[in-house]
């Protein structure tokens, strides 16, 4: 599995990206910044609560699609109206809440002081 770009911000103020494990060189100054310096189990860790966090999302939206296509054969038609009002609660209150959850939880990630080589 390949996991999320590392954010690299010089001494210098240039920013670059750069895979775990990965050096970036400043197109600026000219240093080397080795992510490498970054514990792999942490990294990993991060990697596997995000992706956990999308499959849970996904889970919910398919139970919420299994309960409406069950719901179908035994009330008829008549429970597709339910269909808009399942889409409004899904777009303008659960996932604007994932977001912003999921936002708050990127934001307060560790930050790790890489020394250039």
């Amino acid at each position: 599995m390949r996991g999320a770009l590392i954010t690299i911000r010089c001494d210098c103020g240039g920013v670059g990206y750069a895979p775990h494990g990965a050096s970036w060189d400043c197109a600026e100054c000219g240093r080397s910044w080795d992510t490498s310096q970054i514990p792999a189990a942490e990294y990993w860790a991060i990697m596997r609560e995000m992706r956990q966090s999308r499959l849970r999302v996904m889970a919910v939206a398919v139970a919420l699609t299994i309960a409406l296509l069950v719901l179908v054969p035994f009330a008829g038609p008549r429970v597709l109206i339910l269909l808009p009002v399942l889409l409004s609660f899904w777009f303008l209150f659960y996932m604007p809440r994932w977001r912003r959850r999921t936002r708050e939880r990127a934001r307060s990630l560790q930050h790790w002081k890489l020394h250039p080589k």
